[in-house]
């Protein structure tokens, strides 16, 4: 009996960090951003017009399957992306950025409209199948958005940028419902 109930609590420790994979695709159980280890929640595919656009990931210090909660949560968390569709280019990525902000606001965007532009700035550069890019945030220091292992911007912001940034996959109208879904697994 000892020895049953230590296999299935092993097993259930293996389980809580374990890598997902999506689509082919696999999400780390854990990253690290900017010293800080982060676990994977949960991950899922954006679709669009049923075409496969890029695998998400979220990256927290406590999982949760309430999205309220993570967005509120004033602590370092990340989405990962990579990207799985040669239709994404830079503009659409952008506009998808545009149309997320102003969902996840409900049309408040102009109190952001700076860190906006920078945020959208760092999808300027061609994107490919392939590539990767994490959003992390760090309280007390903001957003930074790396394109591979190059960081590509900072964006000093606090509490109220984050939760509009991660509100577009998480908040009541997300980009898509079944990524906010496998992002909340929890």
């Amino acid at each position: 009996m000892k020895l049953l109930i230590t296999a299935l609590s092993l097993t259930i420790s293996i389980s809580s960090f374990a890598q997902q994979t999506v689509e082919g695709v696999t999400m780390p159980a854990t990253i690290t951003a900017k010293g800080k280890t982060l676990q994977l929640n949960g991950a899922g595919l954006r679709e669009k017009l049923w075409l496969d656009l890029y695998v998400g990931g979220l990256y927290v210090t406590t999982k949760s399957a309430d999205a309220n909660k993570v967005i509120n949560a004033d602590e370092p968390m990340a989405i990962k992306m990579e990207i799985v569709s040669s239709l994404i280019s830079s503009e659409k990525m952008i506009g998808a950025i545009e149309e997320g902000m102003e969902k996840s606001t409900k049309g408040n965007t102009a109190q952001f409209s700076k860190e906006i532009e920078q945020l959208k700035a760092a999808f300027a550069e061609e994107i490919v199948d392939g590539n990767t890019y994490e959003i992390i945030y760090i309280p007390g220091e903001g957003i930074v958005v790396t394109k591979g292992s190059k960081e590509v911007t900072s964006i000093a912001c606090g509490i109220e940028f984050k939760k509009a940034v991660f509100g577009i996959w998480l908040c009541d109208d997300p980009a898509d419902e079944d990524l906010k879904e496998g992002m909340l697994k929890g």
